[in-house]
C-alpha cells in the first residue's frame, strides 16, 4: 500500500483520480455483495482498498465525498433525533386476516373501477421490521427518516448510512434532483440470535424479537453501534416527484424509462442498486395470489428473515393513482396476514370502556400469558355482536391471539372447559360513566353513548386534544384531565383556556410552581398550527395524515365549515366517508360554537401565511394534469406556475381532475379527459387563470 503521508496537503490529479477509482470500485463491490450476493472482491483485497481510500482521506480531507464507503459511521454519537416532516405521507396498509378478507378488499376497490378487468398484481413478502423513507437528492442519500406517524419521523440519517445494503450514491449518470425510496429495515435471524447471545453474556435484558431488537438499534445515537448489528434493508417502493425523462443508468449507460408498474420500479430500484427482496411475484389473477400466500405460508419458516404476511400490490401504477387512498391506507394495497401466535387463557372479569366518540366496547380482563414477546392481560372484545357470537362469559377459557401482531383480541371461546359457576355477559343498556341510555345506530356495529355532556366524552376528547399528535400539551396527562372533569372544572375543550393558575391551586396535590407549568402550557397551545388543532378536534375518521391534507387545502376553519361534503372529498385522499363525517361535524350546532370559543381563545384556526405565499391563490383546490409538449413552458416550469397559485398536480386523469393542460402530442390523457368531460386548456388559458 502507498504511503501518502509525506504528500503535499493539496492532492494532485493523480490522488484525485485515484481516490475517485477507489470510491468507484468499493462502491461496485457493496452492490455486488449485498445486493446482488455475488461477491466482486476477496474480503482481504476489499479491506485493503478501503484503507488505502481511508488514508488518503485522512491526509486530504478535501477528498472526502458524501458517498464515500468511509462516511457510512460517524465519529461522534448524536446528541438527539430530530423530528421531521416527511416529503410525501407514510400510509399504513389495510389488514386482511384471511383469504375471505382479501376477497372483500378486491370487491371494495372493483366497485371503484366497475370497468376494469383482469388487474396483474405484485404479491411480496412483507417483512417484519421497520419502515424507513430515504431522500436522495442529485443521487446522494442526504436524509434517512423513520416512519413515526406516518407525517414526521426522526431523522436518522447516520445511523441509515451504516446499513451496507442502502447505497449512498445512486447508480445514475444524470439523477434527478430529487428521489424517494421506501423500503424495510430489519435485522437477519442469525444476526438477532447472535446479539441477544452477546446481550445474556453480558446481563443485558434480551430483545423479545427482531422487530424489537431493529427499531431499538435505529435509534441508538452511537452509530458505530448500530454498524456492529448489521442490520438490513429491502427497498419497495420508488417515487420520482416532477421527473419525466429517462434515467441514465450507470451499468448499462442507455436511459431506463420511467417505471409504469410495481413490478418495474422493483426491477429499476435494483438497478439504481438497492436490494430488493427476490421472493415477489407477478401475479395475474386472484387465484396466482392465494397460490403464492400458501406457499410462503409453510416455507417462509426457511428464511433468513421474519415475514408476517403477503402485501398486495395492484401492479398498474396509473391504476393507484386512480384509486388513490382511504382516511389511512391506499386503495391499491393490502397486507394478506398470516395467523397470529394463538394462546388459551383464562376470562378474569369484563369490564366496559366508554370511548371519547362514545363507543361502548367490553374488554376481557385475563390471566397474563405471553403472546408474541409481550405479556397481555387484557383484550378487546368490540361490541355487542362480538359478544353474541363468542357467547362468553367471565370464568371462560379464552383463546387470544394478537391481531396484527399489536392488539390482543379474543379469537373463540372454549366451552368444554367452562366452570359451572361462570357467569354470562351482556353490555349495559346505559352509561357506566353518565347513567343516560345507550343506543346502536342503524347500519352500526358499535353502541355508543349520545350524551355529548358525558364526561367519559368530554376526558376523552381532552385527552385527544392535549395528545402529541395534536396540540402536545406539555404535563397535561389523563390524571389531571379525569380530576378536572370530575370536578367540573372543564366541560369542552374550550373550557381549557379559561383556567388560571388561582382555578388550578385548590387541587389536591397541585402546587404554585406545577399550576403555573400547566396554564403556560395550555397558552403555549394556542400557537400550534392549523393542521394540529384540526386533527385535534377528533372528528371520526379524521387522523393526523388527513388533517394535514384538508388544512392544506382548506387553509382556514371557516372556509373547512363552509365546504360541501363534495367539495372535500375532491382533495387528494380524502374518500367520501370522511368528505360526510367533516361536512357533519361542521354542521352540528354545537360544535359551531366550539369553534367560535376556539378562535375566541386565540386558538390558531387558520393557516399562518408567509409573505412569499400571500399572493392571490386561484388554483386553490384544484387538480391538473399535464400532457404533451407545450409551446414555451417546460413541464418542471409549468407544474411550478400551477403550484405557486395553488394548486395541485398529478400523473394521471380521473374523474377528481379538475384541469388537463395539453400541448402537442398530448395522447392518452387528453383522450381520457376528453371521454371523462376534464376542461382541456393551452399554454395560454393556463397563464390567464393564474393571474
Amino acid at each position: 500500500m502507498k504511503n501518502y503521508a509525506v504528500l503535499m496537503e493539496i492532492p494532485s490529479a493523480d490522488i484525485q483520480q485515484r481516490a475517485t477509482e477507489l470510491r468507484s470500485l468499493l462502491q461496485q463491490a457493496s452492490y455486488a455483495y449485498y445486493v446482488l450476493d455475488a461477491p466482486s472482491l476477496e474480503d482481504s483485497v476489499y479491506d485493503r482498498l478501503y484503507r488505502e481510500l481511508q488514508d488518503l482521506e485522512t491526509h486530504y480531507p478535501a477528498l472526502v465525498t458524501p458517498d464515500s464507503p468511509t462516511q457510512r459511521v460517524g465519529e461522534k454519537p448524536a446528541s438527539q433525533f430530530i423530528s421531521v416532516r416527511h416529503n410525501i405521507a407514510l400510509y399504513s396498509l389495510e389488514n386482511a386476516f384471511s383469504l375471505a378478507e382479501f376477497a372483500a378488499w378486491e370487491e371494495r376497490w372493483r366497485r371503484l373501477e366497475p370497468d376494469i378487468g383482469a388487474a396483474p398484481a405484485v404479491a411480496e413478502l412483507k417483512i417484519d421490521g421497520n419502515a424507513l423513507a430515504l431522500s436522495y437528492e442529485n443521487g446522494i442519500l442526504t436524509r434517512g427518516v423513520t416512519r413515526g406517524d406516518g407525517v414526521t419521523g426522526e431523522d436518522i440519517t447516520q445511523n441509515v448510512k451504516t446499513i451496507r445494503s442502502i447505497p449512498l450514491r445512486l447508480k445514475l449518470h444524470n439523477p434527478p434532483p430529487q428521489i424517494e425510496v421506501r423500503g424495510e429495515a430489519f435485522l437477519p435471524l442469525d444476526v438477532f440470535e447472535q446479539i441477544n447471545q452477546d446481550r445474556e453474556a453480558a446481563g443485558a435484558a434480551l430483545f423479545a424479537n427482531p422487530r424489537n431488537a431493529a427499531a431499538g438499534t435505529l435509534r441508538q445515537l452511537d452509530s458505530r453501534i448500530v454498524a456492529r448489528r448489521q442490520l438490513d434493508f429491502f427497498a419497495y417502493t420508488l417515487i420520482i416527484p416532477g421527473w419525466h425523462q429517462a434515467l441514465e443508468l450507470e451499468h448499462p449507460a442507455p436511459s431506463h424509462p420511467l417505471p409504469a408498474t410495481q413490478q418495474n420500479s422493483l426491477e429499476l430500484l435494483q438497478k439504481l442498486g438497492f436490494r430488493v427482496n427476490p421472493n415477489r411475484q407477478l401475479c395475474q389473477s386472484a387465484q396466482e395470489i392465494e397460490d403464492y400466500y400458501q406457499y410462503w405460508a409453510t416455507e417462509r419458516s426457511r428464511l433468513s428473515y421474519l415475514t408476517d404476511g403477503v402485501v398486495v400490490k395492484l401492479d398498474s401504477l396509473e391504476l393507484q393513482d386512480r384509486l388513490g387512498f382511504t382516511q389511512k391506507c391506499p386503495r391499491w394495497a393490502v397486507a394478506l396476514k398470516y395467523p397470529a401466535e394463538e394462546a388459551p387463557t383464562r376470562v378474569i372479569n369484563i369490564t366496559v370502556n366508554v370511548g371519547r366518540t362514545g363507543a361502548i366496547t367490553p374488554v376481557a380482563e385475563l390471566q397474563p400469558i405471553q403472546l408474541a414477546g409481550t405479556t397481555v392481560s387484557r383484550a378487546s372484545l368490540h361490541n355487542a355482536d362480538r359478544l353474541s357470537e363468542l357467547d362468553i362469559h367471565i370464568g371462560d377459557t379464552a383463546v387470544v391471539r394478537k391481531a396484527g401482531e399489536i392488539i390482543p383480541e379474543v379469537v373463540q371461546i372454549l366451552p368444554e372447559l367452562r366452570p359451572a359457576d361462570a357467569v354470562p355477559f351482556a353490555l349495559p343498556t346505559h352509561c357506566p360513566e353518565c347513567g343516560e341510555p345507550v343506543v346502536k345506530p342503524e347500519g352500526e356495529a358499535v353502541t355508543r353513548c349520545v350524551n355529548c355532556s358525558c364526561p367519559a366524552i368530554v376526558r376523552g376528547a381532552l385527552i385527544h386534544w392535549a395528545s402529541r399528535d395534536a396540540l402536545d400539551i406539555s404535563g397535561l396527562g389523563e390524571k389531571w384531565l379525569q380530576q378536572w372533569v370530575s370536578q367540573g372544572l372543564v366541560e369542552s375543550i374550550a373550557d381549557l383556556y379559561t383556567l388560571t393558575v388561582e382555578t388550578l391551586m385548590p387541587l389536591e396535590r397541585m402546587g404554585q410552581q406545577l399550576a403555573q407549568k400547566l396554564i403556560e402550557a395550555i397558552a403555549q397551545s394556542q400557537q400550534k398550527p392549523w393542521s394540529r388543532v384540526l386533527y385535534g378536534l377528533g372528528i371520526r375518521h379524521v387522523g393526523s395524515v388527513n388533517a394535514q391534507l384538508l388544512s392544506e387545502q382548506f387553509p382556514t376553519a371557516e372556509q373547512l365549515g363552509a365546504a360541501t361534503a363534495a367539495e372535500i372529498e375532491k382533495v387528494y385522499g380524502i374518500g367520501p366517508e370522511i368528505a360526510q363525517s367533516v361536512h357533519q361535524w361542521f354542521r352540528l350546532p354545537a360544535n359551531q360554537v366550539l369553534v367560535q370559543r376556539l378562535a375566541a381563545a386565540g386558538v390558531q384556526l387558520a393557516a399562518k401565511v408567509s409573505s412569499a405565499t400571500s399572493q392571490p391563490q386561484p388554483f386553490t383546490g384544484k387538480t391538473f394534469v399535464l400532457t404533451g409538449t407545450l409551446p414555451t413552458l417546460k413541464r418542471s416550469e409549468a407544474k411550478t406556475l400551477v403550484e405557486a397559485a395553488g394548486g395541485k398536480v398529478t400523473s394521471s386523469v380521473s374523474k377528481k381532475t379538475d384541469y388537463v393542460v395539453a400541448g402537442e402530442e398530448a395522447g392518452s390523457k387528453l383522450e381520457k379527459a376528453q371521454q371523462l368531460g376534464v376542461a382541456i386548456l393551452s399554454e395560454a388559458d393556463l397563464r390567464s387563470l393564474a393571474d
